[in-house]
């Protein structure tokens, strides 16, 4: 079973950045999609961004197209969330999952990482 560990999580400004990772404990499958998702507190989980393991191809949630850019690196196995003029919005737990639809449904997904607290101060 594949685990997902994530990171890069912190507290930042109005309008400043992160870069979130997601480190899988294995290599993805070839059909393997993968998504970040965020949680507020008393929110339910929303989808952020997907991207294919293999081909690269990206979708992204409204609220964060032309901020966010998620990407992956095959060899080391490892995801990224670059985030740029990040909101007070923003703040929420990130998530990055495993699944093998190309959907931003989270129940698609099946292997979850813990999450990355990120906070951002207006």
């Amino acid at each position: 079973q594949v685990q997902l560990v994530e990171s890069g999580g912190g507290s930042v400004q109005d309008g400043g950045s992160l870069r979130l990772s997601c480190t899988a404990s294995a290599r993805p499958f070839s059909r393997t999609v993968m998504g970040w998702f965020r949680q507020a507190p008393g929110k339910e989980r929303e989808f952020v961004a997907l991207i294919r393991w293999h081909g690269g191809s990206a979708f992204y949630a409204d609220s964060v197209k032309g901020r966010f850019t998620i990407s992956n690196d095959n060899p080391k196995n490892i995801m990224y969330l670059q985030m740029n003029n990040l909101k007070s919005e923003d703040t929420a737990i990130y998530y990055c999952a495993r699944g093998s639809q190309y959907t931003s449904s989270p129940s698609a997904y099946d292997t979850w990482g813990q999450g990355t607290q990120v906070t951002v101060a207006s």
